[in-house]
């Protein structure tokens, strides 16, 4: 189900919003019905049930394991669901630092992603299954701003037959 709201209120009973926040930034008066805030790391965080609609404006810039969360993300979406985020794969390296490049996006679109380079978005229509032949090595947090202007975080990667 993805819905084009003005107001909260006007979400269907059996619809729910959960929302995952890196640094515990929400903060204020109780939340609206249907509407739930964790404070999680999402690399870690694994959410009961599939969902429809899976969202996020900018957060992959600011966390290591990019392509974990991506192929997390695939996973589980119900069979007609979306994921969209923004995501720019020049952020994406090569355990010596250099950058992935086109074999990164070969690869996500080899795995069913659809990979928007001028747009600096991801897509995935479906649950699928995400298998990349990366294996994370670790983040680099001082790789300074990136497209937005923000500081942002750099992922390393080995490339590998998993």
């Amino acid at each position: 189900m993805v819905l084009a709201l003005g107001k909260i209120d006007a979400i269907p009973s059996e619809a729910e919003i959960i929302g995952v926040d890196l640094v515990d930034f929400f903060a204020g008066p109780p939340c609206p019905p249907r509407l739930r805030l964790i404070t999680a790391s999402v690399t870690a965080w694994v959410p009961e049930g599939a969902f429809d609609l899976i969202t996020s404006v900018h957060g992959l810039h600011y966390v290591g394991d990019k392509l974990g969360v991506i192929a997390g993300a695939a996973g589980r979406l119900t069979e007609d669901g979306l994921f969209v985020a923004n995501f720019d794969a020049r952020s994406v390296r090569r355990e010596d630092g250099a950058p992935a490049g086109a074999s990164l996006t070969r690869a996500l679109r080899v795995a069913g992603l659809d990979y928007d380079a001028r747009a600096k978005r991801i897509r995935s229509y479906g649950r699928r299954e995400v298998r990349l032949p990366y294996s994370y090595v670790g983040a680099d947090d001082g790789s300074g701003p990136n497209y937005t202007g923000q500081p942002a975080v750099d992922s390393h990667y080995e490339r590998c037959s998993c």
